[in-house]
């Protein structure tokens, strides 16, 4: 029940990080994969060949999904038809961080975190669901949050606002596409070892900080999003509808814990 085999997945932002680790899944997973970036450079290049070694095609598409509405994700969506017609199966991976603090942080901050981390997800969303209703197809959507979706950070207003607005969007999404056998769900990572954040974590006392504050102590890879990617997305969670599954090791959950008795000596 957890194999993809037979099914066509369109994966956006998967040259790096969590979108590489779920395409990397889904195609281990027997699933035909299209890759999504922003410039066919040596990231999307190993993408495509670690993909490529599951015995699948994997394309990629290139496109700047915060280009005008609707237009920029219009185009990376037609793209990808075009070279794997049959995508029935929809990622939306892409997002960023690109926050100033508030009261500094022009507006176009502000819009284009939207427009990516948001708008870009709903004109995909519905370009694909207005396929598959006119062909018959049961598709399956699965969006990125973030545990910043539910909790917030100093310097993240911009970022918590979108992903606050794709846990609505996930729960609006299946109320609107289950009755057309459409089936969306929503993963929200917490805190990884990506290229985004390896910076601050190979700062000793950031890593450790994080590891308190997560109840099982491990600051992982994105890897573990590979495995929950392919159970949502597979028939084993055929009755798992708009939900946003946390990924974050238990963060969520912690109210505060309390430091240990060596850092209250400091």
């Amino acid at each position: 029940m957890l194999q993809l085999a037979g099914r066509k997945a369109l994966i956006t932002g998967s040259t790096q990080g969590v979108g590489l680790e779920i395409a990397a899944a889904l195609s281990q997973s027997g699933a035909d994969v299209v890759l999504h970036g922003l410039t066919l450079d040596a990231r999307a290049e190993a993408a495509i060949q670690r993909c490529g070694k599951a015995g699948v095609p994997a394309p990629l598409v290139i496109g700047n999904l915060a280009d005008p509405m609707p237009g920029g994700p219009v185009g990376v969506a037609e793209a990808a038809v075009n070279c794997c017609p049959g995508i029935d199966t929809l990622v939306c991976n892409a997002g960023t961080f690109i926050d100033e603090p508030f009261l500094e942080m022009p507006f176009e901050v502000f819009d284009r975190t939207m427009k990516l981390n948001v708008y870009s997800q709903y004109v995909l969303v519905q370009y694909f669901a207005k396929r598959w209703m006119a062909e018959g197809v049961r598709g399956r959507i699965l969006m990125t949050g973030s545990i910043n979706g539910r909790l917030s950070e100093p310097v993240h207003v911009a970022y918590d606002t979108s992903k606050g607005a794709i846990d609505a969007m996930v729960r609006s999404l299946c109320v609107s596409l289950a009755p057309h056998g459409i089936r969306v769900n929503g993963m929200a990572p917490g805190l990884f070892r990506t290229p985004l954040t390896e910076p601050a974590l190979k700062d000793d006392r950031i890593r450790r900080w994080m590891e308190l504050h997560t109840p099982n102590g491990v600051v992982p890879g994105a890897e573990v999003c590979g495995g929950t990617a392919v159970f949502l997305l597979s028939d084993a969670a055929e009755h798992i509808h708009g939900q946003m599954l946390l990924v974050d090791g238990g963060m969520s959950v912690w109210q505060q814990p309390d430091p240990p008795p060596e850092w209250m000596s400091r």
